[in-house]
């Protein structure tokens, strides 16, 4: 499970964990058990947001885990309704007293318009508003590394423009059958790194007899062919799971796509995430 080791350096400096755990569906009081047992078998990510109710349990996972604080790499999410600075400000503040935590190594907004309006209206002077409180927590030193989750270009055009930091991060959703190529490459070019979320596509993706097939090549799962695709396209993979084993499946991923099955899982369009479709971010907007 080399994966587990293996490091990105963002633009400023900081490194993260190439593989992460991510913890939306985990429920608060069950949060700390899964995050201890993820440290256990040798996760150093850990991600979670504000919308996800769950900040005090994986709080008190990290602080009460096998590994010191300093080894971790713990994300949040300002909730995506936040387009102020006052209640932007609050809220970071929040976030850090929930999780009992000094600092987070990585905070961001988690989507540029709310999430009942989601690839709605303009929301940019509240995005820039919001920016401006993360951006003056990361100079306090309350958070190591500051981003964006959810923004296509335009969105991130505005933070760059208005702002005095890129964001060090963009989460997105990315799996095979949904490359934004387009998009990955402006973030490249742009010093952003990009954070895979869903890179199973939300479970939709076993049901896939042609990745099955392709994965049934390689000796592996369709997970940890989908994880390791997420990874060799150069971004960070948040695989969301509280169960250890599959937890220890997703990180044995020490196998390598080649390039023909690289090009067919970058071009395969599957969107259809069923009942899912009720999250913004599922709904194809």
């Amino acid at each position: 499970m080399s994966i587990l080791s293996e490091k990105y350096t963002l633009a400023n400096g900081v490194e993260i964990p190439k593989l992460g755990l991510g913890t939306w569906f985990i429920d608060d009081d069950k949060a700390a058990e899964a995050v201890r047992a993820a440290v256990e078998i040798g996760y150093r990510n850990i991600d979670t947001a504000q919308a996800y109710g769950n900040e005090r349990g994986v709080g008190e996972g990290v602080r009460t885990a096998s590994a010191p604080r300093d080894e971790l790499f713990v994300s949040t999410k300002l909730a995506a309704e936040i387009k102020d600075y006052d209640r932007a400000v609050a809220s970071i503040e929040g976030s850090l007293q929930t999780m009992g935590l000094d600092y987070v190594d990585l905070m961001l907004i988690h989507a540029p318009q709310p999430w009942s309006d989601f690839r709605g209206g303009d929301y940019a002077e509240g995005n820039l508003a919001a920016w401006r409180a993360l951006e003056e927590a990361y100079r306090a030193g309350k958070i190591r590394a500051i981003g964006v989750s959810n923004f296509v270009q335009a969105d991130l055009d505005n933070i760059i423009e208005g702002g005095t930091i890129v964001p060090h991060v963009n989460q997105l959703l990315v799996h095979a059958g949904n490359t934004p190529t387009e998009l990955l490459d402006y973030c490249t070019s742009h010093g952003i790194l990009v954070q895979a979320y869903s890179p199973i596509a939300h479970g939709e993706i076993l049901s896939n007899p042609d990745v099955a097939a392709m994965a049934e090549r390689y000796g592996v799962t369709v997970p940890q062919l989908c994880i390791r695709y997420t990874l060799q396209l150069g971004t960070v993979s948040l695989p969301k799971t509280g169960n250890p084993d599959h937890m220890r499946s997703n990180a044995d991923v020490d196998f390598v796509i080649g390039d023909g099955d690289m090009t067919i899982l970058r071009d395969l369009h599957a969107r259809e995430y069923g009942e899912s479709s009720v999250f913004p971010v599922y709904s194809g907007k």
